[in-house]
């Protein structure tokens, strides 16, 4: 997992403000997402991860700040910056967001459909299967609905579609939700493994404790309608701030420190 600190960010934010109505999620939020990392970006109920990765991705505009992905103004008004941006970012939504009535190929084959239509049929087919097993189903998933896979089935289908472009930049909403511990740890495993083999750059919001010890280079903990910090785990668990001192000192915090020192040991 090595980044190179003193490139360009792939993702740059500053000063975002995020409003509904009365209620202020963001206020002068400054984040910079570094290439080729994993980034896991925390924070309590109503701080605005999905928010915040929402406006990164142009999903929502924002009250006021500046966005820059890969380069590119995402809040500009041109329709070829947008299209460039979605063109180069995967998006794995909670529970994989598939396209109920589609098969799992289906699925796969809807961005290649709408950014490669001088592809035939056939080779878009191959280039589905492939991104299907790249994602650790087994090839009969292709031609299986939604509503016929397990979640963590689902969740591994959603990422298969996340690909389907070879992005250079994955974004992750609570990828292990619902996930058992050896399922959650094998998603954790397979996203480590693909951003190694595809250098990619990772945006992962999560509550999972573990995810956030095994695979994650940065932690960005969201809080008081800011980045509280952004560093690596251990300076992040030391950072004087109650939410911060309660999620990574608690209980839970600790089991994962053990998990991890015993799965470095024997590895």
């Amino acid at each position: 997992m090595a980044t190179d600190d003193a490139a360009e960010p792939i993702i740059r934010v500053r000063g975002l403000v995020n409003r509904f109505g009365e209620q202020v999620v963001h206020d002068g939020l400054d984040l910079d997402v570094r290439p080729g990392e994993i980034l896991g970006v925390v924070g309590g109920s109503g701080t605005g991860k999905s928010v915040l990765m929402r406006s990164i991705l142009g999903l929502r505009e924002p009250d006021a700040g500046d966005i820059e992905v890969l380069g590119i103004d995402a809040r500009s008004n041109s329709a070829n910056a947008h299209r460039e941006i979605e063109r180069n970012t995967g998006v794995l939504f909670q529970d994989g967001a598939l396209f109920s009535s589609l098969t799992v190929g289906e699925n796969v084959q809807v961005p290649l459909k709408e950014y490669h239509r001088e592809l035939p049929d056939s080779l878009r087919y191959e280039l589905a299967l492939l991104k299907v097993k790249l994602a650790g189903l087994p090839a009969d998933a292709i031609n299986k609905l939604p509503s016929q896979l397990s979640g963590g089935m689902r969740k591994r289908a959603g990422l298969a579609r996340a690909l389907a472009l070879d992005p250079p930049l994955l974004f992750l909403d609570e990828p292990t939700a619902g996930l058992d511990p050896i399922g959650a740890a094998a998603f954790d495993h397979l996203i480590l493994t693909l951003q190694q083999a595809l250098g990619l750059t990772v945006f992962l919001i999560t509550h999972d404790l573990d995810t956030l010890y095994a695979i994650c280079d940065r932690v960005a903990v969201l809080a008081d309608h800011k980045v509280l910090a952004c560093a690596p785990i251990g300076e992040v668990e030391r950072y004087d701030h109650p939410w911060v001192q309660e999620y990574f000192h608690g209980p839970r915090a600790r089991a994962a420190q053990v998990a991890r020192m015993r799965n470095s040991k024997e590895t």
